[in-house]
This record gives C-alpha cells, structure tokens and sequence, in this order.
C-alpha cells in the first residue's frame, strides 16, 4: 500500500480556491512580482505565504513536499526567502531599505529571491508612509529575480500605492468543521477537545492549536468569557479591568523573560570586555537601544494579548444574540451556556450591540490611540455593566 506524499499545501485549512490560484502562479500561469494576500487573523495569512514562496522555490514547480527546497521552505531556513515580522507597532524605515537593497541580489539556490512581509499593514499611514515608501521603488521597478509577499488583516491596512501595484489574494475564515478536522488529523485530540477548539478559536488556527493542546491557555481563555455576566456592579467592572491588564502583563512577561535574556547575552557577547568598562560610549548605546526595543515589543505583545481576550469578550456577547433571536445550532461558548444566558437575560439584543460597540471603541482607544490599558479597560467594563434588577 503506497502512502500519499504530504504537499506544502495540505495544512492550509479552508483555503481551496485561493490554494488553486497558487498553484497555478507556482507553475507559471498568472505569476507577478507582488502579492498581497489578506484574510482575518488566524485565517492563515503567514501560512499561505509560507507555502507559496515554498512552491516557488520547488524543483518541480509544484510544492511536492518531498524536494530539498521544499523541506527549506517549510522549516524556514531556504536562503532565497526572507521573512520579515516586527515584533513593535511599526515596520521602521533603516530596516526597510537594508532589506529592499539585499532583496535586489540574485538567489543563491533557488528560482527567486522571495521576501515575505507579515505585517504590511505596519509599513505607515497616509499621513507618515516613509517605510512604505522605502518598499515603493522595489515593487514599482523590480527586480527580474525578486518577488514580494505581504500579508495584511485588509486590503485598506495596506498604503494605496503600495496595494495598487500588488495582486491580492483574500483568504477566507476557515470553517468550525475544517479546524476541527485539522486538529484532529493533526494534534490527535479528541473530537470533543478539536470541537471546543474549534468554536472557541473562530477560525484561528494558531489560537485553535493554542486552546487544544495547552490547558493554561484554555484556563486564560475561561477567565476572560467568564467576565460579561459577573459585570453587576462598579466594583466587578473595575476588578474586571485591574485583572484583565494584569492577565496580560503576565501573560507577555512569560513569553518575554527568556527571550530579552537571550538579546541581552547576545548583545554582550559581541562586545566581550568592552563592555565592562563603564565608559564605553558604544555598548551604552547599544544596551540602551536594545532596552528601548525590548519595551516597544512588550508593549505591542501586551496589546496583542488584550486584543485577543477582547475578541473573546466580543463572542459571549455575539451568543448572547444567538441566544436571544433563537439561532440553531451551539454556541462559540456553548460551555458557558448558563453564563451567556445570564447576559441575554439581563439585556436586550440592541443593548447587546452597544456592548459590543464599547468593545470595540476600547480596542480602537489602545491601538490606534495610544489609550493606557487600564484607562481603556475600566471605560469599557463600566459601559458592559449589566442593569441591576433585569439579571
């Protein structure tokens, strides 16, 4: 009995048609110099772009999986593709055009030099597009040998000069089926275990993954669903916001700690007895940009956090409207049932949407507004507070 050959392209979930277009552009129909692919988070932006620059790379044109290019590409060492991702808010100019010079060589293995860009939705705004236009000239004048992947939330996140001259690609959510079918056949977990994953996740994968195999993510997770319907005073609001920004410093200072000690040793490798000596200009200059890069990271990775138990507020109070309409089927939180029943219960469904509403204005306060945390978070818990007597 023969086995069948894993592919780059069989771990993309709920991704066909947007796969078929790719395969087509790997073997040389409808191929250009750039492409923006968008698609929500966790519908597998990062993941597409990964099989396809491995695709293109592979010696039969096809992402067979089984060449010495492919086995590269996956694991992320092929030296003919670059992976660009920025740990702070933006994408910073310097980088930017060091990249854009280095992207102009010739490949030393492969087909293509091939740079992928995981957050082009952090190259600038309108009003401050210098890093996007430090990319501008190498996607309007390429290169022969040069492709460009940029991968973004929205065709809008991305600068108008740089999205007019990409062909885009919009990946879509994947199913609660397709995901659970993928952590099982992947992670072997159960089914119970890959359908809660599944639901809860809402079509990330990454996060999907996260919430099967580690029980101190689906513990946070619990934590941060179980907030709507303990809302029923002032207090609980402002405990709820303490322990919410709390969750998420801790949260960030464990996936930090090690990684700041690491740069740190890094860094004083490179400067072995010199930087012993008080008096050295440079390694105080390059220890305080370091500092000043580690807070920037932290802080992005703090919102990040934020950002996603926000997404999981926001989907008690989208079943809480499931409930209240009758909608069929489970729900995303259909473990929580008593406590979404309690929401429904004590609010009615346009009051429902105006706490979703607060939500979202609080996201909008922390990543576009530079709003602290807490002061965010206590002005949202108040606005989710439910009504006293109607519980």
């Amino acid at each position: 009995m023969t086995t069948a050959t894993a592919t780059v392209w069989d771990d993309l979930v709920g991704q066909r048609p947007t796969i078929e277009v790719l395969k087509h552009a790997a073997s040389g129909v409808g191929m250009t110099h750039a492409w923006l692919i968008t698609g929500p988070p966790g519908s597998g932006r990062s993941n597409v772009a990964r099989a396809f620059a491995t695709a293109l790379q592979c010696e039969r044109r096809t992402g067979c999986g089984v060449c010495e290019a492919c086995r590269l590409g996956m694991s992320g060492s092929h030296p003919d593709i670059t992976w660009v991702k920025s740990e702070t808010s933006v994408l910073y100019v310097d980088d930017m055009r060091d990249l854009v010079m280095s992207a102009a060589k010739f490949p030393a293995i492969g087909r293509w030099q091939i740079v992928v860009i995981e957050d082009a939705d952090r190259l600038g705004t309108p009003e401050n597009p210098r890093t996007g236009n430090a990319l501008l000239k190498a996607i309007e004048e390429p290169t022969p040998k040069t492709l460009w992947l940029l991968c973004a939330p929205t065709v809008q996140d991305v600068l108008p000069t740089i999205r007019s001259r990409c062909r885009t690609l919009t990946l879509a959510t994947p199913g609660t089926e397709d995901v659970a079918r993928f952590l099982a056949r992947n992670d072997g977990v159960s089914e119970t275990v890959a359908g809660f994953a599944a639901r809860a996740s809402q079509g990330h994968i990454g996060r999907a993954r996260a919430l099967a195999l580690d029980e101190e993510t689906r513990s946070r997770r619990r934590e941060v669903v179980s907030i709507p319907a303990r809302l029923t005073s002032l207090g609980a609001c402002m405990t709820a916001a303490t322990n919410l920004a709390e969750l998420a410093k801790e949260e960030t200072e464990a996936i930090t700690s090690d990684a700041e000690k690491r740069e740190l040793g890094e860094l004083q490798a490179i400067f072995g007895s010199e930087r012993k000596d008080t008096a050295s200009r440079s390694y105080r200059a390059a220890l305080g940009a370091l500092e000043k890069l580690q807070k920037q990271k932290a802080k992005r990775r703090v919102l990040d956090v934020i950002d996603r138990a926000l997404m999981d507020l926001v989907s008690v109070y989208r079943d809480a409207i499931a409930l209240a309409v009758g909608a069929p089927g489970m729900l995303v939180n259909e473990e929580l049932r008593g406590d979404v029943q309690t929401v429904a219960r004590a609010v009615t469904p346009d009051e429902v949407l105006r706490m979703i509403d607060a939500v979202f204005t609080a996201r909008e306060q922390m990543l576009e507004f530079n709003v602290p945390p807490q002061l965010a978070l206590e002005s949202m818990m108040v606005a989710l507070r439910l009504p006293g007597g109607r519980q």
